[in-house]
């Protein structure tokens, strides 16, 4: 059957499309530029410009300074155009920021929390939102995605989060569509170590990277896939979750009922790690503090804690490779970055020494809250991506125009 051809009307809408999608990556543009990175003619460039400021979305910049002319015009999109919301929820806080359509934060809210206590998850969510909209001076109301980073992985097919039990409250089924009445707008609840995983992709060293693992070394133990620049989430959302891993030396969830007292988590989470360097004689309140006193410390028993440490997390990662075989394994979360260079060479060493597949280890480059920055850039892209397809053909040009 022969392909029908493609209206006027669905040729404007493209254009116009990769007019805003132009502004939003590369923006402030004049008129010339555009026409010049679309292929079109300067009339063609004025006139998606004309449909987007009269659809709202782009605005006028000004003359570029020291220029005249109606050519050095400046457009960029209209920041007001949309907005968005990305949290992060942990047993201790939630911590919310809004952000506009250019992608600017523009509000901020940290909501504290009793680690222990079973709390409603839609009041908490919707007093997060309220608190950030309040900062950035919107209404909760004009806010169209939301989210939510998370210690542990919604199943899609029953709307319950799993691998979740330090979170009381949180596991009741229909979470998503209770959070989604509460707030009045659309809501993904992703993964934590997902989303770090995202944000090293943007502007980590994952940068050059397709399809990597990124390890998360924490309170938690916990792993992000990602498969040719996507997040692999698998079936029930549980893909990565490392911690559920069985090894030898560690009890598998059948012989415990105990939170974190099997698998991987038994073994290189942060209590067992604390442990591994108390025994070194490295004790401290925190296992990060521990680490980092023993990684600063010379002799013999520095270097025992960090190998015995290193070869742990070896162990569940040699599965990983011998079964995804990625391009890159980075290290992140507050021990593993603690644990530095150090750590991050005995890692590689002990991995390189048991599978044939030896993929690079590198230490996470991210700072501030890699989990909402994250969050933000997936709240960003999806926001922005609703928008797009709004965008029509317009009405026809004037005569004349090419």
């Amino acid at each position: 059957m022969p392909t029908p051809p493609t209206g006027t009307s669905v040729v404007r809408a493209i254009n116009a499309r990769a007019a805003l999608r132009l502004l939003l990556d590369r923006g402030p543009l004049s008129r010339p530029e555009i026409a010049a990175l679309l292929a079109v003619s300067k009339p063609t460039a004025s006139h998606l410009l004309t449909q987007l400021r009269e659809s709202g979305l782009v605005k006028s910049d000004g003359n570029r300074d020291g220029a005249v002319g109606r050519a050095a015009e400046l457009f960029s999109a209209n920041e007001t155009a949309a907005y968005a919301a990305a949290m992060d929820v942990t047993p201790e806080r939630t911590e919310a920021v809004v952000i506009d359509f250019a992608g600017s934060v523009i509000g901020a809210f940290s909501l504290d929390t009793q680690d222990g206590v079973e709390v409603d998850p839609a009041a908490q969510v919707q007093r997060a939102l309220t608190g950030a909209c309040a900062d950035a001076g919107i209404a909760a109301t004009a806010v169209r995605r939301v989210v939510i980073g998370i210690q542990g992985a919604i199943d899609p097919t029953s709307d319950r989060l799993r691998f979740a039990a330090h979170l009381p409250g949180w596991q009741r089924p229909g979470l998503t569509v209770a959070l989604q009445d509460s707030v009045g707008a659309p809501v993904d609840i992703e993964n934590d170590v997902n989303l770090v995983a995202i944000a090293e992709r943007a502007h980590g060293v994952a940068t050059r990277d397709d399809s990597f693992v990124e390890l998360w070394v924490s309170d938690g133990i916990g792993m992000g896939l990602m498969f040719g620049g996507r997040v692999h989430r698998g079936l029930t959302g549980g893909a990565g979750e490392i911690a559920e891993l069985p090894v030898p030396g560690a009890p598998v969830p059948q012989e415990t009922n105990e939170f974190g007292a099997s698998g991987m988590q038994a073994l290189a989470g942060a209590p067992a790690l604390g442990r591994v360097l108390a025994e070194h004689g490295f004790s401290a309140d925190t296992a990060v503090q521990a680490m980092t006193e023993a990684v600063a410390a010379g002799g013999d028993g520095a270097a025992s804690a960090l190998d015995e440490i290193a070869s742990r997390l070896a162990l569940g990662l040699s599965a990983v490779v011998a079964i995804v075989d990625p391009d890159l394994i980075v290290l992140a979360g507050d021990i593993a970055l603690a644990g530095g260079e150090r750590l991050r060479s005995l890692v590689q060493h002990h991995l390189h020494a048991t599978v044939v597949a030896r993929p690079p280890v590198l230490l996470s480059s991210l700072d501030g809250n890699p989990v909402l920055d994250g969050a933000l850039r997936l709240a960003l892209e999806r926001v922005q991506d609703e928008v797009l397809d709004t965008v029509s053909g317009g009405q026809s040009k004037p005569a004349g125009d090419d």
